[in-house]
């Protein structure tokens, strides 16, 4: 909040009543996986107001990171971790951020809402394994091409569908998650993700799953139970 003059300005009045104001300023978040959808994930939380950040993700930048993920020329060779922060820190100077260069460990102690945006069927299925009792909420954005696939979940929905999207690694359509994948893509894929927790910190019903077709101008809601 800051003041011109007699007129004072407060950076979140334009969410004000979309966003619980003093759920989201207690509590905190965990970003698995900082690639094209994380990235974005930690940028819109950033934004949102979440106090505290976790980052997670044992990859530097890359050249094709700068198309497909949003990162800067002087970002390359850099841990995906440490840039991402320093563009969150450019958003809000107070964001506490823990900045972690390595793969997803269970000792790791994370918060109590996650969001997993993974590259595998694999990894997400260890992830969940791990986190599935210890978070209040958890989001997985998947994304292959111009498709969007967003899975949402907490203590009363969601879980047990969850399970069931975990198929085997080699089941799974070719390709890594985002091996083909564009920045308004995973925009959108991070705003599903970063929708479904507000709705979690409304106590509003989550949607548990819910797929994007750009190519085919299709949103579609999965009607499941818990």
């Amino acid at each position: 909040m800051f003041t011109v003059g007699l007129l004072i300005f407060d950076r979140f009045d334009r969410q004000s009543g979309l966003v619980p104001t003093d759920r989201l300023r207690n509590s905190w978040a965990t970003v698995i996986g900082v690639g094209s959808i994380g990235r974005q994930v930690a940028l819109q939380l950033t934004a949102l107001g979440v106090p505290k950040l976790q980052l997670i993700d044992p990859d530097e930048v890359t050249r094709t990171n700068i198309t497909s993920q949003g990162y800067l020329t002087d970002d390359i060779g850099r841990p995906k971790v440490q840039a991402t922060g320093d563009a969150c820190h450019q958003i809000e100077h107070l964001l506490a951020i823990e900045e972690i260069h390595d793969r997803f460990r269970r000792s790791l102690e994370t918060g109590p809402n996650v969001f997993c945006c993974v590259d595998s069927i694999s990894a997400r299925a260890a992830i969940w394994r791990a986190l599935e009792t210890r978070c209040a909420f958890w989001a997985d954005g998947r994304m292959l091409g111009e498709t969007i696939r967003v899975l949402a979940a907490h203590a009363g929905q969601g879980r047990e569908h969850y399970r069931t999207t975990l198929f085997a690694q080699g089941e799974a359509q070719a390709g890594s998650c985002t091996s083909r994948s564009t920045i308004y893509a995973a925009s959108l894929a991070a705003a599903l993700m970063v929708h479904q927790f507000v709705r979690h910190l409304r106590g509003a019903p989550l949607d548990p799953d819910a797929t994007f077709n750009f190519t085919a101008g299709e949103y579609v809601v999965l009607p499941v139970g818990v």
